[in-house]
């Protein structure tokens, strides 16, 4: 079964902020190399989710997770991607869509924020 991971953040108006994703999702693929590793954003950028979702089942993904690029839960996370996913599996049967949580408070990120925090 072929599986996909799908990076998503809220999308920007900013090429930078769009190409972080991307560079991020290409160290995702360097780690899972089995999986298709793709990008979209909820708002304001292209490829929003739901065409990301079926350009992935297009390529034959079977099974997606949904990795929110968002530090706290709230509305999208909670609401808006689990809406997103449950749409596409409607429309695509036989396809699972999964969310995984968003980033939230993670000793790692702690330890970042203290580098950046230091650097400055």
């Amino acid at each position: 079964m072929k599986r996909a991971v799908l990076i998503v953040d809220h999308g920007s108006r900013l090429p930078e902020a769009n190409e972080l994703l991307e560079a991020v999702a290409a160290r995702v693929r360097e780690r899972l190399p089995d999986r298709l590793v793709r990008t979209a954003h909820l708002d304001v950028a292209e490829p929003r989710i739901p065409a990301a979702i079926d350009a992935c089942a297009a390529e034959g993904a079977r099974e997606i997770v949904v990795a929110p690029w968002f530090l706290s839960p709230g509305a999208h996370t909670a609401r808006d991607l689990p809406r997103i996913a449950e749409e596409a599996a409607r429309r695509h049967p036989g396809l699972r869509v999964a969310c995984a949580a968003p980033l939230g408070q993670d000793e790692r990120l702690v330890e970042v924020l203290l580098e950046r925090i230091a650097g400055t």
